[in-house]
This record gives structure tokens, C-alpha cells and sequence, in this order.
């Protein structure tokens, strides 16, 4: 069984208060405001062991960074505005799904995956522009 460090409760502690995907940088900041004491590493560590178990999901976003948060649903995609950070959760797609299934069956691959973040501008980030 594995420990449950003050690190990792701390985080956990932190994504119950918090909606929007935060990348490592941004959680390890947020900490130390809080007062914990907790090294960027060990935040790392951390985030990329809860995205591999399941407690948060995880995003590539445009510039490469991983950021993370908890999700409501098992599997889904996500709408992220490139201006505010906003995500809206989309659920499982059917389309979306066969779509992969056949790609991947034409190319000949098997037990695939996928993950797909579409990027835009929100309706008031639109309207500001």
C-alpha cells in the first residue's frame, strides 16, 4: 500500500477547493501561499502519480505544459479557452468514439486510447474581442 504523504493530502486539499486545471508551477505557488512547505519536484511527482491513479485528470495544453484538476466523469474531452482558462467537460461522445476505433482499425492498431482538448476562445472571451 502506498503512503499517503502531507504533500499529497495538502494537493488533494487544494483541488477540493479548486475548478480550474492548474499546472505543477501553479500548485506548488498556491501551496506555499497556504504555508505548506513542498518542493516543486515532490509537486510533480505528485500530480503526475494522481493523473496515472485517476484522481485528476490531465492536459497537454497548447504551449506542452500538463495541467491538472478533478473531473466529474470517467471518460470525457474538453473545450479550453485559450484567453480565461474556462473548461467545459464534454461527455463521452459516441462519434468522437467510433470515429478513433475506426482511424486506429484502418491503420491496424489495437487496445488504443485517446485524449482530446479543443481549444478556442469562450462566449465572453469572444465577445471582448
Amino acid at each position: 500500500m502506498k503512503r499517503i504523504t502531507r504533500q499529497r493530502i495538502a494537493i488533494n486539499e487544494l483541488f477540493d477547493d479548486e475548478s480550474a486545471f492548474l499546472t505543477a508551477q501553479q500548485v506548488h505557488d498556491e501551496l506555499r501561499d497556504r504555508g505548506v512547505k513542498v518542493g516543486l519536484a515532490t509537486v510533480y511527482r505528485n500530480l503526475q502519480a494522481m493523473g496515472d491513479e485517476g484522481q485528476l485528470d490531465a492536459i497537454r495544453a497548447e504551449d506542452g505544459e500538463m495541467a491538472y484538476r478533478r473531473c466529474s466523469t470517467d471518460h470525457h474531452h474538453h473545450l479550453v479557452c485559450r484567453q480565461c482558462g474556462k473548461v467545459v467537460e464534454i461527455g463521452e461522445d459516441r462519434t468522437i468514439e467510433n470515429w478513433a476505433a475506426a482511424v486506429a482499425a484502418k491503420h491496424g492498431f489495437s487496445h488504443t486510447g485517446h485524449e482530446l482538448e479543443l481549444f478556442g476562445l469562450c462566449a465572453d472571451c469572444s465577445a471582448k474581442n
